[in-house]
């Protein structure tokens, strides 16, 4: 999706083929959106003038913010969305967007032509035989890549939720030097809400007045949705007794499965045998929509058969009796390795061929819809004569995702985590914006609306932090009253009110109750307000390391050196070099097998070298 209205949205004529029209950002696993690393995924999409936000947005059932307890780096909003809504809404985009055209057809082959430089894509083959000649085409081929569902020893040739898959492209893309390798994931059951006795069940609820996703949703509209429940069961003793007697009936223990799974995600007999120790696991009972009784069980993701699906769903409190309506399974699928291709997403031997999404070895759907759109974007750029649009770890979330794919690849689906990126403090959601949307505007994603907006944003904000930073508030008996009562040390002479916000004890809101020039603000403006000037010199420290990565990612690396040549280097290092083609030093350092010392040796032999 994203990648497609990217390309269109910068005038580019487009195509998006799909294998069903019906499919359309079909959710077939966890009917949510966000989560931890991923709401901030979400949150950047939006900044940059992706769809993924207002999507959630429209379709949410409930909205939740995680990590509240923690600091403001590592809270993130995750959503659970109306499956069918959300797949009817995108589908509404896509079909309305101006130089976007939909068609429902298999891609079997891609067409290269030789150059100077090796080879360009030149044209896409349909299963129908049809050519379509093109300059430019973004590989998003989720989990249909020869794909093959398992349910215990039932196996059978089938995309996610029992799509057809796509069985020939895979060839193709070998024929042309790509290297593939074979992933796997899975999905837990889909049961009847009518067959669960809910009350037995831990109720979940939504938080009130969430803020939205996306920057132009009706905030006050969005705050007073009306919440659908969500409910936690664990599993029980007897739950782990029918996994464990039954664990060779699993197609994943029963050595039918050879793709590599989500180390993150795992199925519920892995919990079972991995954390042998753990009494019971927690599980998530969530709706899948309006309108319909399919209920989602997060956390109970299985490949065992049939029988001994509904032993274990049967063993749970509150599901004696559940019925259900759609199976679980675990699929195993072609996908690219991603040291392959560029920090553009564009492989590094075929020209104009771009790769997104679980095809890059990812999991989730917004790393995806996060790489489509970087995709998209620079097979756009790149047409139009223009600059590509490079993240760095610094600047996003999904530059470290990318960077983490080209520069380390993996050797399983990869998932974001907070943990993942070193400059967390810089790359709050709050602040996604301030972030991202210059460069979203730079490339051509970002409308003049967004546009607007931001800029009004953007001035509040800032002109909110230099009034707190230079207004003095004088010691009084409403003051120190309010600081005692917060166990803060009451003042005996004026403070900025920065100094005051800068206190562990106290918040923006409890600042605001003595502050008589407070400026109306909304909650969102508030949040970005109190966390720079709360963290302010965490977030000076995190800003002066990403200047000095910076002087490393600047010193570029020549695309054509072989560094077998350059004296100094182990032989490990040389080869690892040799493989990934390094952009510059700054991404050299990341390689695995690359030393410090090694970095040294680089950095002698190529500096002045800049991009």
């Amino acid at each position: 999706m994203e990648a497609a209205l990217a390309a269109a949205r910068m005038g580019l004529s487009t195509v998006l083929f799909t294998l069903s029209l019906d499919a359309i950002a079909n959710m077939p696993c966890n009917p949510s959106i966000g989560g931890t690393a991923k709401g901030h995924l979400v949150y950047e999409i939006d900044a940059l003038g992706g769809e993924m936000g207002r999507a959630a947005d429209a379709v949410t059932l409930q909205s939740r913010t995680l990590n509240t307890g923690k600091g403001a780096a590592v809270r993130s909003k995750r959503v659970q969305a109306d499956r069918l809504a959300y797949r009817n809404y995108m589908k509404n985009r896509v079909e309305n967007t101006e130089g976007l055209d939909v068609v429902q057809e298999e891609i079997v082959d891609i067409i290269t032509e030789d150059t100077e430089n090796g080879k360009k894509i030149s044209a896409v083959v349909t299963r129908l035989g049809d050519i379509w000649h093109v300059k430019a085409a973004v590989i998003c081929a989720g989990t249909y890549l020869c794909g093959k569902i398992f349910v215990g020893s039932n196996t059978r040739q089938s995309g996610p939720d029992g799509q057809l898959p796509a069985d020939m492209l895979t060839a193709s893309l070998e024929r042309e030097g790509i290297e593939m390798r074979r992933f796997k994931t899975g999905t837990p059951q889909r049961v009847d809400k009518r067959s669960i006795d809910l009350s037995k069940l831990e109720l979940q609820e939504g938080e009130s007045e969430p803020l939205p996703f996306a920057w132009d949703t009706d905030r006050e509209a969005y705050a007073s949705l009306e919440s659908e429940p969500c409910h936690i069961v664990y599993t029980s003793p007897e739950t782990h007794s029918i996994i464990r007697e039954n664990i060779h009936k699993s197609a994943m223990y029963g050595g039918m499965i050879h793709g590599v799974g989500p180390r993150y995600c795992p199925s519920i007999e892995d919990k079972i045998v991995r954390f042998a120790d753990k009494e019971r696991h927690q599980l998530f009972v969530e709706p899948t929509g309006i309108g319909t009784n399919e209920m989602y069980i997060q956390g109970f993701s299985t490949s065992m058969p049939a029988d001994v699906q509904y032993e274990m769903l049967r063993s749970l409190p509150g599901f004696e009796n559940a019925k259900i309506m759609r199976y679980a399974y675990a699929i195993e699928y072609d996908c690219a390795d991603p040291t392959q291709l560029l920090p553009t997403l564009e492989f590094k031997n075929i020209e104009g061929l771009y790769g997104a999404g679980q095809f890059n070895g990812t999991s989730g759907y917004e790393e995806a819809a996060a790489q489509g759109l970087v995709a998209g974007a620079n097979a756009a750029l790149k047409l139009l004569g223009k600059n590509p649009l490079i993240l760095t770890r610094s600047s996003s979330y999904i530059g470290t995702l990318i960077d983490d794919l080209v520069t380390k690849g993996t050797n399983e689906p990869y998932r974001m985590m907070t943990s993942r990126s070193e400059f967390r403090l810089l790359l709050r959601q709050d602040n996604a914006d301030f972030r991202l949307t210059p460069l979203g505007r730079e490339c051509g994603l970002v409308g003049d609306k967004q546009w607007e907006h931001f800029v009004a944003r953007k001035a509040r904000v800032d002109a909110e932090i230099k009034r707190l930073g230079e207004t003095t508030m004088p010691p009084s008996d409403e003051v120190n009253e309010m600081l005692v009562k917060a166990e803060s040390t009451p003042i005996s002479t004026g403070a900025k009110l920065a100094e005051l916000l800068r206190r562990p004890q106290i918040d923006l809101a409890m600042l605001r109750k003595i502050d008589k020039n407070a400026p109306e603000m909304n909650r969102a403006d508030l949040e970005s307000v109190e966390t720079a000037v709360k963290y302010e010199g965490y977030i000076k420290k995190q800003l002066e390391e990403a200047e000095r990565q910076k002087k490393l990612e600047d010193m570029r690396l020549p695309a054509d050196v072989d560094y077998k040549s350059i004296s100094g280097l182990r032989i490990e290092a040389a080869e690892k070099l040799n493989k990934i083609r390094p952009a510059s030093v700054g991404q050299a350092s990341r390689i695995s097998g690359v030393n410090p010392a090694d970095v040294t040796v680089l950095i002698i032999r190529f500096k002045g070298q800049k991009g």
